[in-house]
């Protein structure tokens, strides 16, 4: 069974950065995609980064400039480096995985809990 597991949220002031993790645990054959989601207060989960296998990296635009997407293939972890933070970006951040976990099986997408990410203002 995959499991995803975020840290690095809390409450920063706007300007401020804040650096989320995602741990995949689980037997992974590959990764289609691995990336982050939000959902703020009375809003549907929307994109923020993810990476794409073959594709690169995908950015919304909201966020360009200012949060950059990581990943650690060795340890099955992705990054998010949230810079210039700002009050728009409060929200649960999600992590998401897109993945086969043997050849013959899948993709399947996977969603850690969420981290609250809070910025005041």
């Amino acid at each position: 069974q995959v499991r995803l597991v975020e840290s690095g949220g809390g409450l920063v002031q706007a300007g401020g950065s804040l650096r989320l993790s995602c741990a995949v645990f689980g037997t992974i054959y590959s990764f289609d995609t691995m990336g982050w989601y939000r959902q703020a207060t009375g809003h549907e989960r929307e994109l923020v980064a993810t990476f794409i296998s073959g594709s690169g990296t995908n950015y919304a635009d909201s966020v360009k400039g200012r949060f950059t997407i990581t990943r650690d293939d060795h340890k099955n972890r992705v990054f998010l480096q949230m810079n210039n933070l700002e009050p728009d970006d409060t929200a649960v951040y999600y992590c998401k995985a897109t993945v086969r976990e043997t050849a013959a099986r899948g993709p399947d997408d996977y969603w850690g809990p969420g981290i609250q990410v809070t910025v005041s203002s």
